[in-house]
C-alpha cells in the first residue's frame, strides 16, 4: 500500500515527553562534535607521521598499531585503567580512551603517501618551511576529502555509541541519546508484560510504536550531515583504500 493504515504519531509524542531525551540529544551532540575532532587530530597526524619515509622505525610503528586491532586487554584491564586515570563516569571517558581508530589511521595515511608529492616538502622546505607549518598550511588544505571520510565515520561511530556510556557512565545527566533511548525501551517493555487485557495490549501497541520512532529519532539527524560530505565521501575512500 502507498499509504500508510492507521497513521500516528503516539509513539513520537511519548517520546519526546521524556525530558531526559533533550539530555541525550545535548551529550551526544557534544561527544560528536568533540570528539570527532579529537579523532581527526590524533588519526590524522598519525596517519601523516606514518607517510613519511623519513620518520624513524616508521615499519615497527605501523605494525605495533596493526597488533592493536587484532589483541588487546579487553574489557575489565580497560575499565580498571579508564578507572585509575580519573576518567570514569566524566565527560573525558567518551572522547579521550578511545580516540584512536588504527583502520582510519591506516585509510589516511595511505592518502598521504598517494596523494601528496614528495616534491612539495622539498619545495617547501627551500621556502623555510617546517614541519608542522607544512602540515598545517599545506597537507590538511589539499586532504580535505579524507577528512570528510575521516570525519564521517568518527561522527557516526560517537552518534550511534553506547555501549561504552553504559560500562563507563553512572551520572544519568551525563548519558549519550542512545543509551537514554534504550533505558526507556527497556522500560515501556517491561511495563507492556505487567499489564492485562486492554490495558496490556496498548501497552504492548505503544512498545511497539516507541521500537520505531526511536530509530527515526536517533538517525536523522546524523543522515542529515552526509549531504555535506558526500561530494568528498567517495573520492576519500578510493584515494584512501589500501593499494597493492
Amino acid at each position: 500500500m502507498v499509504f500508510p493504515k492507521g497513521f500516528t504519531l503516539d509513539g513520537y509524542k511519548e517520546l519526546l515527553n521524556h525530558a531526559n531525551i533533550w539530555i541525550g540529544y545535548k551529550n551526544t551532540i557534544l561527544y560528536t562534535a568533540v570528539g570527532t575532532a579529537i579523532g581527526l587530530a590524533v588519526n590524522l597526524s598519525a596517519a601523516y607521521a606514518l607517510s613519511r619515509k623519513d620518520l624513524f622505525g616508521r615499519k615497527a610503528i605501523t605494525l605495533f598499531f596493526i597488533f592493536t586491532m587484532f589483541f588487546n586487554g579487553g574489557l575489565i584491564p580497560t575499565f580498571l585503567t579508564i578507572r585509575d586515570f580519573g576518567l570514569y563516569d566524566t565527560f573525558l571517558v567518551m572522547v579521550l580512551p578511545f580516540a584512536v581508530g588504527v583502520f582510519d589511521i591506516i585509510v589516511a595515511r595511505t592518502f598521504f603517501q598517494n596523494s601528496i608529492p614528495a616534491d612539495l616538502w622539498e619545495a617547501a622546505q627551500i621556502d623555510g618551511c617546517g614541519n608542522l607549518r607544512y602540515y598545517l598550511l599545506i597537507v590538511l588544505p589539499l586532504s580535505k576529502a579524507i577528512i570528510s571520510v575521516l570525519a564521517l565515520w568518527i561522527a557516526v561511530g560517537h552518534w550511534n555509541s553506547y555501549f561504552n556510556a553504559l560500562i563507563y557512565l553512572n551520572d544519568k545527566d551525563l548519558y549519550p541519546l542512545q543509551l537514554v533511548l534504550r533505558n526507556i525501551l527497556i522500560t515501556n517493555q517491561m511495563q507492556s508484560n505487567m499489564g492485562t487485557g486492554e490495558a496490556a495490549e496498548i501497552a504492548m501497541r505503544l512498545a511497539n510504536l516507541l521500537r520505531y520512532s526511536v530509530i527515526i529519532i536517533s538517525t536523522i539527524p546524523i543522515m542529515c550531515v552526509y549531504p555535506f560530505v558526500q561530494k568528498y565521501f567517495n573520492q576519500g575512500v578510493m584515494i584512501g583504500a589500501v593499494k597493492q
